[in-house]
């Protein structure tokens, strides 16, 4: 899909502001209502736009621990799909990344204190199929944190 100058300004503003108004988007784009609703339809049947939701403050939700966690899991068959499998079912594990490199997995963890985070990680991930390794590194700060995604390269 080709994007006009317009359909990038929707998403700009959208991956700002999800909520803001047909009537309202249209205004900051330049456009009347009717064709600003038409491309914004068209951006999410061709699945640009995947879908809306709302972005919690994780600490205004007691969930003052962020921790990014390496695992390595074992190279035997079917050990990946069930360590998968598992990771899915933990709703701490709000991230889950395949990686390159010295570790398997990159999981975002989130948690509301260390001692949730021993529990999670003694009683259930190092229980996990195929788990041989895991290591952790907390968020101190955090400098950026964006949901918005890069436009320059879509063309």
């Amino acid at each position: 899909m080709k994007l006009t100058r317009a359909d990038r300004k929707i998403l700009q503003i959208l991956q700002e502001d999800g909520k803001i108004s047909n009537v309202d988007l249209a205004e900051r784009v330049g456009l009347s209502p009717s064709p600003c609703l038409r491309r914004v339809k068209q951006l999410e049947a061709t699945g640009l736009i995947a879908g809306y939701v709302a972005l919690l403050d994780r600490r205004k939700a007691r969930l003052d621990v962020l921790a990014y966690v390496e695992v390595q899991v074992d190279h035997t068959e079917g050990a990946a799909e069930a360590f998968q499998q598992a990771v899915l079912r933990e709703p701490e594990v709000v991230g889950c990344y395949v990686m390159t490199g010295s570790f398997d997995y990159l999981l975002r963890v989130v948690v509301p204190n260390l001692d949730a985070y021993a529990d999670l990680t003694m009683k259930r991930l190092l229980k996990m199929p195929g788990v041989k390794d895991v290591r952790s590194s907390f968020v101190l700060d955090t400098i950026k944190d964006s949901t918005a995604l890069p436009l320059d390269y879509m063309d």
